[in-house]
């Protein structure tokens, strides 16, 4: 890790951190408290907050179509005003339609700020260089709920839950913002006439639609297991308190499974460390099926450490099999059907829940399963290395990108 790195990385991780804790993580603390103030049902405020998420996902390719052409630091800066403009007007809600309103602008500004947008941005700045700064603020912000949960029950103890949508909207703007506009560089825009600039040509061939169904795959497991993953494992009978400390144990287990891909699984291709991360949800479902709810924390670090690869995954499989022209777009377009599948999931599991109980864990595993097959199908699409030959290449100290065509350095010299 570079000179240049480190802060860029420091204040992107602390930045996707507030992001992440003021608008994704919200819903869990403020939904009741919200709901009974207005005297509406709690399902109209996650209702509104699917919706958002679903905006989010649509504004994917735009955005990231914008990154690549001015760079992320000014839309990175505008989701902080969205951001903080959607919190103040949740803050002074009193009717449905202002609840709404307010997830519509929480939806725009998730779209400009989470983690698409920054592994866009990062992709501007640093190219093909940019796996290592990717995985670190994965590895900062991968603390986001341990953080902003705590905080958000604080402040709705203390201040009341306007009180704490102020305080987050008034963070995105004292430290979002700052943090944005003094350690972001600014990078030369591709734009240099007033002509209008031509969408660029991504074709949505067999690898574009394969990486695009692994991660709806996986992302939809991860929308599940976080808005459910108490109830499933209290289903398998584990008790409310084991259920909540298996909860407690996700962030933990993705933050080190981050290391581990920071410190080991760096020197293998992303496909590899993508497709073992497909594994743990399989082999923690098993767990718990095999020895009950007395087994929930080791479930819930199973699935953490691989939903924590996976979101690295995410930024880095795409800039290893294509290279950094046109990454921001590309992660916009790859990113769309994911972003729909998470809006959709806590709503549908919650369906199957009522019908399947803990038996749900075999639709969430064959789905993990099946984005591990795409993963398989892709490396012989793209000619990558299999586990294989990763392994005997990384054993005699041969790179094992060398011969996959793809534009990432895969070992830690090349990317320092």
């Amino acid at each position: 890790m570079t000179d240049r790195q480190l802060p860029i990385i420091l204040s992107l991780g602390t930045t996707q951190t507030l992001a992440w804790a003021s608008s994704y993580y919200l819903p869990a603390i403020l939904a009741d408290p919200v709901s009974r103030d207005l005297g509406i049902s709690a399902n109209w405020f996650f209702a509104a907050f699917s919706a958002s998420l679903a905006i989010s996902g649509l504004l994917g390719p735009r955005v990231g179509r914008q990154i690549d052409r001015v760079g992320g630091r000014q839309v990175l800066c505008a989701s902080n005003l969205l951001l903080a403009g959607g919190l103040t007007l949740l803050g002074l809600t009193s009717a449905l339609w202002m609840l709404g309103l307010a997830w519509l602008l929480l939806g725009i500004g998730m779209g400009l700020g989470l983690y698409d947008a920054a592994f866009g941005a990062l992709g501007r700045i640093f190219g093909d260089k940019a796996r290592r700064p990717i995985t670190g603020i994965t590895l900062v912000a991968g603390f986001a709920s341990t953080v902003g949960w705590p905080l958000s029950s604080l402040g709705v103890d203390t201040i009341g839950w306007r009180g704490t949508c102020f305080a987050w909207a008034a963070a995105h703007i004292v430290i979002g913002l700052s943090l944005n506009l003094l350690f972001l560089p600014k990078t030369e825009s591709v734009v240099r006439s007033d002509k209008p600039v031509a969408k660029p040509h991504i074709p949505i061939d067999g690898t574009m639609v394969l990486l695009s169904f692994t991660f709806a795959a996986a992302w939809t497991v991860t929308s599940a297991m976080a808005a459910h993953l108490p109830r499933i494992v209290e289903s398998f009978g584990a008790t409310p308190a084991q259920a909540v400390f298996a909860g407690m144990m996700i962030g933990p287990a993705q933050v080190a499974a981050r290391i581990v891909e920071a410190g080991v699984l760096n020197r293998f291709h992303p496909l590899f460390s993508t497709a073992l991360a497909c594994l743990t949800h399989p082999i923690g479902a098993g767990v718990i099926a095999l020895f009950g709810g007395g087994a929930a924390a080791a479930f819930a670090l199973l699935h953490g450490a691989g939903n924590g690869i996976l979101t690295i995954a995410r930024g880095t499989l795409p800039l290893a099999i294509f290279g950094p022209d046109n990454y921001g777009y590309r992660l916009g377009l790859l990113g769309a059907p994911s972003r729909i599948c998470q809006a959709l999931a806590p709503l549908g599991f919650g369906l199957l829940i009522g019908i399947m109980g803990g038996g749900v864990l075999i639709i969430t595993s064959a789905l993990s399963i099946a984005a591990l097959l795409a993963l398989l199908i892709l490396s012989r699409r793209t000619d990558s290395p299999t586990a294989a030959d990763i392994t005997a290449e990384a054993a005699s100290g041969v790179d094992a990108d060398a011969n996959s065509g793809a534009a990432l350095p895969t070992t830690s010299a090349d990317v320092r």
